[in-house]
């Protein structure tokens, strides 16, 4: 049975997870840093942490329950809507096959904090590359989108599965050098999260259900809605934010996260190792 302790990390983690999922700066990188820190490590919680963006991805599918509706609804008539599905399914694509043939080394060698730490940094310096680049909008609604830019996406994607990079980093960015307008970028990431990330927790739930039992319900439960809610207010926020402006100031929040905690494994002041 749970006890408070890890009630409040579960809830903790919740929220860390469902704002940080859909925000360029890695949700999977800021969890196995929280998870440390709490001391919240081990195979059991990874796989939690895997589980409560299931909860994440449902506040995008709340969010944009009209729009999945529609298409939902008119696939079988709808150029529109048959556009977006086979886009979807170009950008899972490259994840979904890396993914399985990779799923135990990633596990095994790249969730730690020291990988998510560099991660973190190189991708901030990725970003800013990115923004300073002229950046030509050749489709500028998710509708405009063709498969051969969803794919690419989605490869952008695939370096997602090293923690810290961020799959909405990767794909926004990615979708930004392949001239998708911001606003483009950003939705076509949330939608792709979507077949992504229940693959992804499903995958996993499948392969470590042994390690769960009842008394992981109330864990489930709260982290579930702790993150549900905070994804559901990073989405709104973030689509409004890069109406207005650019991926800059989350550029720097990822070089300088990551490089404190690089510092202090290089000073001693933490020890990041302990624990795996």
């Amino acid at each position: 049975m749970a006890d408070l302790t890890q009630i409040l990390h579960a809830l903790l983690l919740g929220i860390v997870e469902g704002f940080t999922e859909f925000l360029p700066i890695s949700s999977t990188g800021h969890l196995i840093l929280a998870g440390h820190l709490l001391g919240f490590n081990g195979e059991k919680a990874k796989v939690f942490m895997i589980a409560i963006q299931l909860a994440a991805i449902l506040a995008v599918v709340f969010e944009y329950r009209a729009k999945l509706g529609h298409v939902a609804t008119t696939l079988h008539r709808d150029p529109v809507s048959q556009r977006l599905a086979l886009n979807l399914a170009a950008g899972f694509l490259p994840a979904a096959v890396l993914g399985f043939l990779f799923y135990r080394e990633i596990k095994d060698y790249l969730f730690n904090p020291l990988v998510v730490a560099s991660a973190l940094v190189i991708g901030g310096f990725l970003i800013l590359w990115a923004e300073r680049r002229k950046h030509v909008v050749s489709t500028p609604t998710i509708d405009d989108l063709d498969w051969r830019r969803a794919l690419g996406v989605g490869f952008a994607q695939a370096l997602a599965m090293i923690p810290g990079t961020s799959r909405s980093g990767a794909t926004i960015i990615g979708g930004l050098f392949l001239g998708l307008s911001r606003k483009a970028a950003a939705e076509f990431s949330f939608f792709l999260a979507i077949p992504t990330m229940f693959a992804a927790s499903a995958y996993d739930l499948y392969k470590n259900w042994s390690l769960f039992d009842a008394g992981d319900i109330p864990l489930f439960a709260i982290g579930g809605a702790a993150s549900f809610a905070s994804a559901l207010f990073a989405v709104r926020t973030l689509i409004k934010f890069v109406s207005r402006h650019d991926y800059t100031l989350f550029a720097w929040y990822r070089i300088v996260f990551g490089g404190v905690v690089l510092l202090t494994a290089y000073a001693g002041v933490v020890d990041w190792s302990a624990g795996e």
